[in-house]
């Protein structure tokens, strides 16, 4: 059986790599978003926790849209799919709306909130959709494998974004009215490669409208979720109040580590994106192979003992200042031990990303598979709403050392409740 898995897998890698390219998309711009914006923010707000609070404004927008617009599309049919209608609509908009935060920056607060409010709008609106791509297509038992390769995108995405594109905010560039202005460059050249990726999705990908024949029943929103929530089995209910504590722990971290690079650890503003870099390389070093252990170990084990590791290297984290300063390290030496830790955080961070999704997948069926992966960016886009104002106002009263406590928590109380999940092993296979 796991032989023939393997080997069926084979067939699926350069179908799953084209769908990578939606993630790609969205491992480019959130790196930069959550480490540059809030710095441009910082031009014209001085509490950490109204950054934090506008932060989320990206979070409310995905809470609203992305489990509508997933469900939308899985009752969608047309010629060229049910899920690339909304893609190649909603992805060239983010890309425009992308390549406008730095220059929108340079004016004033307002043009930049009215910018960031159009991004977040198209963003949001194109995810759920093309994370739903991937479940129509590739089998249920495959799909932490599958996972894998789609997060790799992701994470390659990061590292471009963040140690390449990232260095571009060092360059000054002349512009009108201006003159020589750097911060700049990293976000139109990320906008010109969404652009491109949604392009390449669009003619590349191709859904099956025959399947649409073959699951063509067509059961409403409400029903799913009454489905869901009812059942004996609370093992979707779990996984989601355990991915809502481990957001909760990410997303209250994520906003302010540029802040945090610059202000404590004495980075240039090109890398200050080093700190989500190292996660990144994690990402795409890592993804695949968690992919591969979760199926061979189990998932439930996987995302366990990661959330086990994570717990620890935030703990690490709190302490890694006061620890570099009673050694005397270099401020060089200070950067890389930090980029360390942000490393190994990425590590064991991709093992929980790449198997919580197939564990939903699992217990979806074809007609309501937008409908869980809705149910999914709904709980992780609550943690991302509640959390940044919170660490941003633990900040402003206890310091910046603060928030990596609070994140270890949350990832300790993900752990607790994991161990009560079920379901969703690849051998627990859906009749869908």
């Amino acid at each position: 059986m796991q032989k023939n898995q393997k080997a069926s897998m084979k067939g699926y890698y350069k179908i799953t790599f084209l769908i990578g390219l939606g993630f790609f998309t969205m491992g480019l711009m959130d790196p930069l978003y959550d480490t540059y914006v809030p710095i441009f923010l910082n031009r014209y707000v001085a509490s950490k926790g109204l950054i934090g609070l506008i932060m989320t404004l990206d979070n409310i927008f995905a809470i609203l849209l992305i489990p509508i617009v997933a469900a939308l599309s899985d009752r969608t049919r047309t010629p060229i799919g049910r899920r690339m209608p909304y893609i190649i609509t909603t992805l060239p908009l983010t890309a425009i709306c992308f390549a406008l935060i730095p220059f929108t920056a340079l004016r004033a607060l307002a043009p930049l909130i009215i910018v960031i409010f159009f991004l977040n709008l198209f963003k949001q609106a194109a995810r759920g959709p093309v994370v739903a791509l991937m479940p129509d297509i590739i089998p249920g038992e495959l799909r932490s494998e599958a996972n894998g390769v789609i997060n790799t995108m992701g994470g390659i995405a990061s590292i471009v974004g963040t140690i390449g594109l990232a260095q571009l905010m060092n360059i000054y560039i002349n512009l009108p009215n201006r003159g020589a202005t750097n911060q700049i460059l990293a976000f139109p050249i990320a906008g010109i490669l969404v652009f491109i990726a949604a392009l390449m999705l669009f003619f590349f990908i191709k859904e099956r409208p025959e399947s649409f024949q073959e699951h063509d029943k067509r059961v409403s929103v409400r029903s799913s979720l009454k489905l869901i929530f009812s059942e004996k089995d609370k093992s979707a209910l779990l996984i989601l109040c355990s991915l809502l504590c481990w957001f909760i722990a990410y997303q209250g971290v994520l906003p302010f580590i540029g802040l945090y690079s610059v202000n404590y650890l004495q980075t240039t503003p090109g890398t200050a994106a080093l700190a989500a870099g190292m996660v990144g390389i994690a990402y795409a070093a890592f993804a695949i192979p968690s992919g591969i252990i979760a199926h061979k170990r189990g998932r439930k084990v996987t995302i366990r003992f990661a959330l086990v590791a994570l717990t620890i290297i935030l703990l690490l984290v709190y302490f890694h200042l006061p620890v570099v300063s009673m050694f005397g390290l270099s401020v060089l030496m200070t950067q890389i031990t930090f980029w360390a830790l942000m490393f190994m955080f990425g590590t064991f961070w991709v093992a929980v990303i790449t198997n919580s999704f197939p564990m939903l997948w699992q217990m979806a069926s074809f007609h309501d598979m937008g409908i869980y992966t809705g149910l999914y960016y709904f709980f992780s886009q609550l943690a991302a709403i509640v959390a940044p104002p919170i660490t941003g106002g633990f900040i402003d009263i206890f310091g910046f050392r603060s928030i990596f406590l609070f994140a270890a928590f949350f990832m300790f109380l993900a752990f607790l409740i994991m161990g009560f999940v079920t379901k969703g092993e690849p051998k627990d296979l859906h009749a869908a």
